[in-house]
């Protein structure tokens, strides 16, 4: 174990040193949040991959299938690799060639200020959320490694998150992100291997999947047509136009590099995120009692594999967590600089905007590291960041890219009415919140469109 704790310790000094040696390269806000939209196929593939590939898709989703089996209704992998070619394939051209440099931009270019101010508070909570999940996984993996507490392991993986993220930004994230996908799609298929040798072949595997640990819904979610199409709603319509995924987008070359990357992106996505709900079905047994089903994963790992195939994996869920967590950490920061506080003082200096970004990035981490500590699972997090306030978004979103009807008005009212909508829904234990909230949502961009001037 000390051998193993070094080799992390090594790996996460490499990721540092990445983003020291980057640092002094990073000039302007661009380069740091955008990596100054130069990402080609390579880079702009495995950049989505991996920050969309976290903690959810490994840890939370074997814990899962460990604990409860598997629905075809889970977001993952189906929904989430469904949600990153529907980016590609809808969103991704007309989004790039905007010109963009965060999400908020959208807002202030196709509507105003005043709604660019709105989205940007609203667009930031979801990210944290989403954070804080990552930053939780991250602390799981360190506790199957040494003998920390899971809060002092989440302090110290917040810890890290913030200072890589506030030395490199998107630039390092994205050189790092190619090595980081290779070594997490490496890690799951050597303990993939792993189960099927010590469970006696292919055949002996599937055969340890009890097929009544398979069903259509999740537990506790209504066997109806609406029920589903509930499951199915917060993770693709609360994700599609989530600003972590558009920020890679906005970052590739060209809008033919962001198209057909975030659409290869899907496919490989869900082609290795079935790996780890393979396994918590499969290898249930191996691994019969843990106090913690996000647990099961690193102890998995740890009982099966030699030390080599151990740090790989270990590895392997680090690289996932990192990327998506400085990914989010950006995104947050560079709203609060870029679209609140440098408007609002009228900052100008290239420097000045990039030292705006990266106290965001610190802020965020901090309040991240925050929620991670309140205890809540991985997949939860998760949840709520799908959902909060992303009905809204959608509908602005696609009305004002698409179309040329609503304005200021119907953007305002629909982002702040489909968010009261969800808040209300939830508070009243209505069954669809999420679908709720996306119905009020058109309904208001199109009652507050009605002979709005654009």
């Amino acid at each position: 174990m000390n051998w193993v704790l070094l080799a992390l310790v090594g790996y996460l000094a490499i990721q540092l040193a990445i983003g020291a040696w980057l640092a002094p390269k990073i000039h302007t806000e661009s380069d740091y949040l955008i990596a100054g939209r130069r990402l080609g196929y390579p880079l702009t593939i495995f950049s989505i991959f991996a920050t969309w590939f976290g903690a959810e898709t490994c840890i939370a989703s074997a814990g899962r299938a460990w604990e409860d089996g598997f629905s075809l209704t889970s977001a993952e992998p189906f929904a989430y690799g469904i949600t990153l070619m529907l980016t590609g394939v809808v969103f991704a051209g007309p989004i790039w060639r905007m010109k963009l440099t965060t999400m908020a931009d959208f807002f202030r270019q196709r509507y105003d200020p005043r709604v660019e101010k709105i989205a940007a508070l609203m667009l930031i909570p979801p990210g944290v959320l989403w954070a804080a999940a990552q930053l939780r996984g991250f602390g799981q993996v360190l506790t199957t490694v040494t003998t920390m507490e899971i809060g002092v392991a989440i302090t110290i993986a917040a810890a890290f998150c913030i200072v890589y993220t506030v030395l490199g930004g998107l630039l390092a994230d994205a050189l790092t992100d190619l090595i980081q996908g290779a070594v997490l799609i490496l890690g799951l298929v050597v303990l993939l291997v792993a189960v099927v040798l010590t469970l006696g072949g292919p055949a002996a595997t599937l055969a340890a999947i009890d097929p009544s640990r398979i069903t259509l819904v999740s537990p506790g979610v209504t066997p109806t047509f609406f029920g589903m199409l509930e499951e199915y709603a917060i993770p693709i319509a609360g994700s599609v136009v989530a600003v972590e995924l558009l920020s890679r987008v906005i970052a590739a070359r060209t809008p033919e590099v962001a198209r057909n990357g975030a659409v290869m992106a899907g496919g490989l996505y869900i082609l290795i995120g079935v790996i780890p709900v393979v396994l918590g079905l499969a290898a249930a047994r191996l691994v019969p009692n843990l106090p913690d089903a996000e647990q099961f994963l690193p102890a998995l790992a740890l009982q099966l594999l030699p030390t080599a195939g151990y740090v790989v994996f270990i590895g392997a869920l680090i690289s996932a967590i990192l990327s998506t967590v400085d990914t989010i950490l950006l995104v947050a920061g560079g709203l609060l600089a870029h679209n609140l506080v440098g408007p609002l003082f009228n900052v100008t200096e290239e420097r000045t905007k990039l030292r705006l970004a990266r106290m965001g990035v610190l802020l965020f981490g901090i309040i991240a590291l925050y929620l991670a500590l309140g205890g809540r699972g991985v997949a939860e997090l998760v949840q709520e960041s799908s959902s909060f306030g992303t009905a809204g978004t959608l509908v602005v979103v696609t009305f004002g890219l698409f179309t040329r009807y609503g304005g200021a008005r119907a953007a305002a009212l629909t982002l702040l009415g489909g968010l009261a909508a969800y808040a209300g829904a939830t508070a009243l234990e209505m069954p669809y919140p999420f679908i709720t909230s996306l119905g009020t949502s058109v309904v208001l961009y199109l009652a507050g469109g009605f002979r709005e001037r654009v």
